[in-house]
C-alpha cells in the first residue's frame, strides 16, 4: 500500500506539476540534509541504506546543480563534508509544497469519515515509521 501510494503521488506530481523533476534520490539527500549543518558521504549513505560511490554520485549532481556545497573536514583534510545550499533548499521546499498541495487536494476529494481516519492514523504511521527505522539500526547492529 505505501508502496502504491508513492509510485501516485510521484506520478500525479509529474502530471500536475510538470516543472518539479526532482529526482527521488536528490530529494532523499536533500531531506537527509535539511536538519543537519554537514554530513560526510558516509553518513548519508548508512542513512540511505545506499552505495557510498552512489552518494558520492548524487552529491556530484547536486553540486553542479549548486544545491550543495563541499567543505574540508577539519577532521581530515582527505575528507568532505557536503552542506545544503539556499538553492537546494528552496528546491526542497518547492518539492515539499508541490506535494502537500497534490495530497490537500486529494485529501479533498474524500468523505468526511475516510478524511477523518486518516488524520486519526498519522500518528500510528509515525511510530510504525519509528520502530521499523529502530529495527533496522539493531540488526545493522548486531550484524
Amino acid at each position: 500500500m505505501i508502496n502504491r501510494l508513492r509510485r501516485a503521488l510521484r506520478t500525479s506530481i509529474r502530471t500536475d506539476f510538470p516543472w518539479e523533476t526532482l529526482p527521488a534520490a536528490q530529494v532523499e539527500l536533500l531531506q537527509t540534509l535539511q536538519d543537519r549543518t554537514e554530513v560526510r558521504v558516509s553518513d548519508v549513505a548508512t542513512t540511505l541504506h545506499l552505495a557510498p560511490s552512489t552518494v558520492s554520485g548524487l552529491f556530484g549532481q547536486m553540486l553542479n546543480a549548486r544545491m550543495v556545497a563541499r567543505d574540508t573536514d577539519p577532521a581530515d583534510r582527505r575528507a568532505a563534508r557536503f552542506r545544503l545550499t539556499d538553492v537546494g533548499a528552496a528546491r526542497l521546499a518547492g518539492w515539499q509544497q508541490a506535494h502537500e498541495r497534490r495530497i490537500e487536494s486529494a485529501l479533498a476529494r474524500l468523505n468526511p469519515d475516510d478524511q477523518q481516519a486518516i488524520i486519526e492514523d498519522l500518528p500510528a504511521l509515525a511510530v510504525l515509521a519509528d520502530l521499523l527505522g529502530a529495527s533496522r539500526q539493531q540488526m545493522e547492529g548486531r550484524l
